[in-house]
């Protein structure tokens, strides 16, 4: 049986809690295995103020043939932060998943895959305007939800964590009923 494995990008000031969720089902329900890639190899610090230690650094990672895909938490907008794009074009154009939340659809923007995808973001023009850095959103994809699936790219508002990691775990399969994916999110919902 192959090894169902996926890449989580992390980087300094991600929102972890954004991420948590998916990757709990991910790993104990899917059978994922979770490899951290960064930009480098040192320790990262997570908004909340955990620190997490990358498995690899993006330059280390050669062939994607053996991922599912990539999850990208939510961060600050950095227009400087592009070493993750090489990886997120060739999963997305290889057919891949490519799964961000809140902020990081920036960096699915930066490399020009939103130009032919929808997708929504936390991050508004508004807000790309009081930070004073480039607006990496092609607005003309934009949609005004919760969470966009289009395709194999999944991204979603930082609120919408929850609705977020159920749209994963659905397009990868990881729950083998619907009773049994009802049974656990609606555990979430109250």
């Amino acid at each position: 049986m192959k090894t169902k494995k996926i890449l989580c990008y992390i980087y300094n000031n991600m929102a972890d809690f954004e991420i948590s969720v998916l990757l709990h089902f991910l790993k104990n329900i899917g059978g994922y295995e979770i490899t951290a890639i960064a930009d480098d190899s040192g320790v990262v610090t997570a908004q909340s103020g955990l620190h997490c230690i990358p498995d690899k650094k993006i330059d280390e990672i050669g062939d994607l043939s053996g991922y599912d895909g990539l999850i990208i938490p939510g961060g600050p907008i950095n227009n400087n932060q592009n070493e993750i794009c090489s990886v997120i074009q060739r999963l997305v154009f290889g057919n891949k998943l490519v799964a961000a939340i809140c902020f990081a659809p920036q960096f699915l923007g930066r490399t020009g895959v939103l130009n032919e995808y929808t997708y929504t973001t936390s991050c508004t023009e508004e807000t790309i305007r009081s930070l004073g850095v480039e607006d990496p959103f092609p607005r003309e994809g934009y949609r005004d939800e919760r969470v966009v699936v289009d395709r194999n790219v999944i991204t979603a508002r930082g609120h919408a964590f929850v609705d977020f990691a159920e749209a994963v775990c659905e397009y990868l399969g990881v729950f083998e009923s619907e009773e049994m994916r009802k049974a656990h999110f609606g555990k979430m919902r109250g």
